[in-house]
């Protein structure tokens, strides 16, 4: 039985990033304790003391939950903070990775804030995938710099299906030989600008031929808003239910561009899955994506301050670079970052 525990929280059994990163741990002989629920996650933490290790990902879960109301999400924070002083006083060790400024869509803003300050107070360490994180978070909450690693997110190279070849993929979505295709992948959501790309779609050049390729889980009322952004002049092929592991290769290999119109965004795994199969991708002008990114030549920018316009001049031109993401790739190959992260692990414990 090996004598390492390692506490992971939320521990979502279909997330791509965590499973790649605990095959290293996993391997050295770490036990994972996964929970999705406070409840479960307070019994693993009841459990950790000297050299064992909470793991704490994305905060959403804490005080974000949507039936809960302000009254409730409190008790649910102060649960947690003594649930995790308790596993550090023991003489456990608390890892915290910022996936996010703040969780997005937040209803109760003020608990959210008392948690991230709480976070980069008690963690050892501060995993951070973007460099430029502590400033990007600055205005909520300062992270000390001696806590803070820098360990980017892996890339996908060798994790999914890649057997179709891109003719075979376009032809399955109807596309041509002609057709610039414009992959915008993962959950649809308002805060990933939808809307600024469908607009930016419209009133690019017909002459250019785009199509808008759509492919993600979608809430029933975000699918009805997308049908009528859409209306009937903008091309669209559409999958508006999770994509399957086997059919993630269609979609990239189809595209021309991948494009990630965000409003608020950190981190993006769907960004490195577009390197992992050779697609160029466009990424809002933002300092802290340039600190981590200014120097891939696949990526391009468009001006979040006028970002329909700005997005219409990106996808007219020719995309770029696709070459240069296969070095990106194997830079960054998944088990290579997941024994970077086995070794930070063992590195915390002592």
């Amino acid at each position: 039985m090996p004598d390492r525990l390692l506490a992971v929280f939320p521990a979502y059994r279909d997330n791509p990033y965590l499973n790649l990163m605990l095959l290293a741990p996993r391997a050295r002989g770490w036990n994972v304790l996964e929970s999705l629920r406070l409840e479960q996650l307070e019994q693993h933490l009841g459990r950790l003391g000297t050299g064992d290790v909470f793991h704490m990902h994305w905060t959403s879960p804490i005080v974000q939950r949507n039936d809960d109301d302000l009254e409730e999400a409190r008790v649910r924070l102060d649960r947690f903070r003594t649930a995790v002083d308790a596993a550090r006083t023991r003489g456990a060790r608390l890892v915290w990775t910022i996936h996010n400024v703040l969780p997005h869509d937040a209803r109760h803003l003020e608990l959210e804030l008392e948690l991230n300050r709480y976070l980069a107070g008690a963690a050892d360490v501060v995993h951070v995938m973007n460099r430029d994180t502590p400033a990007a978070v600055s205005s909520y909450y300062e992270l000390e710099p001696a806590k803070v690693v820098h360990l980017p997110h892996p890339s996908y190279q060798g994790v999914y299906p890649d057997s179709v070849s891109r003719e075979e993929a376009r032809a399955s979505l109807g596309l041509t030989d002609r057709d610039h295709a414009v992959l915008a992948f993962g959950q649809m959501r308002p805060y990933k600008g939808i809307d600024v790309l469908v607009e930016a779609v419209r009133q690019t050049e017909p002459s250019k031929r785009p199509v808008l390729l759509l492919a993600g889980r979608t809430t029933p009322d975000d699918r009805e808003e997308i049908d009528r952004l859409l209306g009937d002049d903008v091309r669209a092929v559409r999958e508006h239910d999770q994509v399957e592991d086997i059919d993630v290769q269609l979609w990239f290999r189809a595209a021309d561009t991948a494009v990630f119109p965000y409003r608020r965004v950190l981190n993006s795994g769907v960004l490195h899955l577009a390197a992992s199969f050779g697609v160029p991708s466009v990424l809002p002008d933002e300092p802290h994506l340039r600190a981590e990114f200014a120097d891939e030549g696949w990526i391009r920018w468009f001006d979040a301050s006028a970002p329909v316009e700005s997005l219409r001049v990106v996808l007219a031109a020719p995309a770029t670079g696709a070459a240069e993401t296969a070095e990106f790739s194997r830079r960054l190959a998944p088990f290579a970052l997941s024994r970077q992260y086995a070794e930070l692990l063992d590195a915390v414990r002592e």
